[in-house]
């Protein structure tokens, strides 16, 4: 991976800021552990970089995570013709692996591999490049497009002058571009709904201190940081009308893997008469996954909550449990808006015909 800095820019658009690019033949990402201190951007080369930047959260987020993969692909596929083109789809079958291991929970993930491996396994004629390109764009271009219908579409749901409260990052530096549940608020900033935007801090990687301030200053939305502690007491004060939130995985029933902190978040909606909105593409729905109980929850380092910025800040002999995600049971969901539709409370009809439609 070669980093290449940037100045941070406050003329970024929310059609212009992409956490994932594919430029000169290389992938590039924005280096979301520099933000929001400085934009700066890695040049990735090949499979195994690209499962590293994605275990190593330079790139996080579902939606975004899938499309990385489709691109790293690629550079695996360009790669494994140069060295032996007559048994690359072979050779390619261990970066494929590596890929698909780089985390467990975002289902995004292994869509997007599935996805190129049907290309791989098509019978390509010749060099596989431009034909990989050519779906891992239109991968990209699809995830684009679906934010900005499921941004419409949430946004239909808010009354006039709602403030919102949000949880980790869900907007484009999350995705391919504009965003799911802050596409939902950039198209209720637009239509005039949302009058303000509450943004939870994100322990232990402060994906709501670092990432979604930083977007939305970028475009001159109003947003307010609480730590996560505070999210009950400002339901409380009747600040807020709705929580909206992403999702990494959502199982056939309608249960929601998200951020952890998100269950917590849903619990505390419900007590306090608020409506809770799930926004995620369909490619995030795993209907082979019966309910929450049976996904897979990463665990990461215990070293990310027992330090911070390197300095340790607790006891030694004390340890720590650091979940990434937690599970959100169907019934807690006032409306999951995807790209095809929105299904209020659902179900796993529901879910099930609106995946056949």
């Amino acid at each position: 991976m070669k980093s290449i800095a940037a100045s941070p820019n406050n003329s970024l658009g929310y059609d212009q800021l992409r956490a994932v690019a594919w430029e000169d033949g290389h992938l590039k990402l924005i280096d979301q552990r520099r933000l929001p201190g400085s934009l700066e951007f890695l040049a990735i080369e090949s499979a195994a970089a690209a499962a590293q930047a994605i275990r190593d959260m330079v790139v996080r987020g579902a939606p975004a995570i899938g499309i990385t993969a489709a691109y790293a692909v690629v550079l695996a596929a360009r790669t494994r013709y140069q060295d032996d083109s007559k048994n690359w789809t072979k050779r390619i079958q261990p970066d494929l692996n590596v890929l698909a291991a780089a985390r467990p929970t975002a289902v995004n993930l292994h869509w997007a591999i599935a996805r190129m491996r049907k290309i791989i396994e098509s019978g390509i004629a010749g060099d596989p490049t431009a034909p990989l390109l050519f779906e891992a764009q239109a991968l990209h271009d699809e995830d684009i497009a679906a934010n900005k219908c499921m941004g419409a579409l949430g946004a239909a749901l808010i009354e006039n002058n709602c403030g919102v409260l949000t949880h980790c990052n869900t907007g484009a530096l999350a995705t391919g571009g504009y965003g799911t549940a802050l596409g939902v608020v950039r198209a209720g900033m637009a239509r005039g709904c949302i009058s303000h935007v509450y943004a939870g801090e994100t322990r232990p990687w402060l994906q709501g201190a670092r990432l979604t301030t930083w977007e939305l200053a970028q475009e001159g939305i109003p947003v307010t940081l609480i730590t996560d502690s505070a999210a009950a007491h400002l339901m409380q004060t009747g600040k807020v009308g709705w929580v909206i939130v992403g999702a990494d995985r959502i199982a056939a029933n309608g249960d929601v893997a998200n951020k952890i902190g998100t269950y917590a978040l849903a619990l505390s909606a419900r007590h306090h008469g608020l409506k809770f909105m799930v926004v995620a593409p369909t490619s995030t729905v795993d209907l082979a996954t019966a309910t929450g109980a049976e996904i897979v929850i990463e665990d990461r380092s215990e070293d990310e909550v027992l330090s911070f910025n390197g300095q340790r800040h607790t006891p030694p002999s004390v340890r720590a449990w650091n979940p990434a995600f937690d599970v959100t049971p169907a019934a807690l969901i006032h409306a999951l808006v995807t790209e095809k539709g929105v299904i209020e409370g659902p179900t796993h009809a529901k879910l099930s015909a609106l995946m056949r439609s």
